[in-house]
């Protein structure tokens, strides 16, 4: 069923993937900019005020994850109900379109009404609680004190970042990748802007500190909220959704919502359960292990940024394909989703090994033995970051779009919490062997999944139906 072919001419598709990757990369290179400005801003303020918040954006980080696999389970539905709409036009199928706009529509709603109520939750538990909560990360009186300050002036920021992040991701799966771009670059220069002028008080304004960190990115939010969501809910044509939608009848809709979106909200928390037991295990390798893996931190978010779109390209481009009802087309452009995930794999490869001499040599003030572990780093995660860019394409992007989503629930954890996270215990404590192949070890789960994703997208079984609901239920 479909060409199998890695790599063939099909300039339409690539041009098609491209016009959705890059706005979304470009998007994904200014976050890091701007945790990397906020990281030296706070950092002079001192130790203690860079950990608390640091500590108190790991748990915020918690909800992020959380809306993300909400958006992103809500696109494959979206995607796909696209899809649908433009097969059903394309017929004169007016019942059809009619109930693909329907359940477009339901999606956005439960989606909505699902991430308000967890920002709900978690401002809730983080104005009642502050201590509490910075008390799991750190016992210090002076980073607990610091970390309450950060996390009372972040109570509200729970639901413009939730609003906007899952209303983003909606827009991008009906093709409006640009403008969340652009929304991004003002939030940058409001959050830059206003970071300065509070956290140091500048322009006769009082020097808040910790408080002006976290008032700067409230701010940011703010303004990327009220331009997304106000797009979405008063100009954008595309899904029609508006407020009253907000309160529609979703009742037909919630067992198919349920059963493609929770396993991806699910998969995301557990799989960032698991990453912070990577990091756990990194820890208590030693301080040179750790100070070397930071080393290599921002190298390997800059190499992995055109891999993260393209993986949203592919969910987005499979379930519009599916909708359309081609599942040809969608294998085969299954297998050109895989090409793509080796060759910008191996560019990111490339990319790390050029940059890892001038990026370790950059840090001056570190021991001979730290430099060592970091080369050795820089070396496995070069070998990492093939696979690994091949079946995040593939399980982030073409399988998630074919609704199989329980089964990446399933995989991704069992090879994580089986097998990757067993064997870097293994070699790190042990077995002892050299850091590059802990580091091996620890990701030996991306050298899995690749091979599982070919076997997957070959066998045809990731591609699931996916009703539009009942449309005598929904009146």
């Amino acid at each position: 069923m479909g060409n199998m072919r890695f790599f063939r001419k099909d300039g339409e598709f690539y041009k098609r993937v491209f016009s959705i990757t890059w706005p979304i990369a470009l998007q994904s290179l200014i976050s890091i900019g701007v945790n990397m400005l906020d990281t030296i801003m706070v950092g002079s303020l001192g130790d203690d005020a860079l950990s608390a918040t640091s500590l108190a954006n790991s748990f915020i980080t918690i909800y992020h994850i959380f809306c993300m696999g909400l958006g992103m389970g809500a696109s494959v539905l979206v995607s796909r109900y696209w899809g649908m709409r433009n097969a059903a036009i394309g017929k004169n199928d007016g019942e059809g379109e009619k109930d693909a706009n329907r359940a477009l529509k339901q999606t956005v709603a439960l989606m909505l009404r699902i991430t308000l109520s967890l920002a709900l939750a978690f401002a809730l538990a983080t104005a009642i609680m502050p201590r509490t909560i910075m008390r799991m990360y750190n016992g210090e009186e002076a980073i607990l004190n610091l970390g309450a300050t950060y996390f009372r002036y972040s109570i509200v920021t729970y639901f413009f970042l939730g609003a906007s992040l899952v209303c983003t991701i909606v827009l991008r799966s009906v093709g409006k990748v640009k403008l969340p771009l652009f929304v991004s670059i003002g939030a940058f220069s409001i959050n830059l802007a206003a970071n300065y002028l509070l956290i140091f008080g500048k322009l006769g304004l009082p020097k808040m500190g910790v408080a002006g960190a976290a008032l700067g990115t409230l701010f940011a939010r703010v303004f990327e909220a009220a331009v997304i969501c106000g797009y979405l809910l008063f100009v954008d044509k595309s899904i029609g959704f508006r407020l009253k939608h907000f309160f529609m009848n979703t009742r037909s809709l919630i067992g198919e919502y349920f059963r493609i979106s929770i396993p991806v909200l699910i998969s995301d928390g557990i799989l960032a359960l698991g990453n912070n037991t990577v990091a756990m295990v990194i820890g208590h390798l030693g301080g040179t292990f750790v100070s070397a893996n930071a080393i290599t931190s921002v190298t390997q978010q800059l190499s992995s940024v055109v891999i993260s779109g393209v993986s949203q390209a592919g969910a987005i481009v499979t379930g519009q394909t599916l909708g359309e009802g081609d599942k040809e087309k969608a294998v085969s452009q299954g297998y050109l989703f895989m090409g793509l995930g080796i060759f910008l794999g191996t560019i990111a490869a490339v990319f790390i090994l050029i940059l890892s001499g001038p990026v370790i040599a950059s840090y001056k003030n570190v021991s001979e033995e730290t430099v060592h572990i970091a080369k050795q780093l820089m070396l496995a995660i070069s070998i990492i970051v093939v696979f690994q860019g091949t079946n995040s394409i593939m399980t982030k992007g073409v399988l998630r779009g074919g609704g199989d989503t329980k089964m990446l629930m399933l995989t991704d954890n069992i090879f994580l919490w089986v097998l990757a996270i067993p064997l870097g215990l293994l070699g790190g404590f042990v077995l002892k062997v050299s850091p590059f192949w802990i580091y091996i070890f620890l990701k030996s789960d991306q050298i899995v999944k690749a091979l599982w994703a070919f076997l997957r997208l070959r066998s045809g079984k990731w591609i699931k139906k996916i009703s539009a609901g009942n449309s005598k239920e929904a009146k």
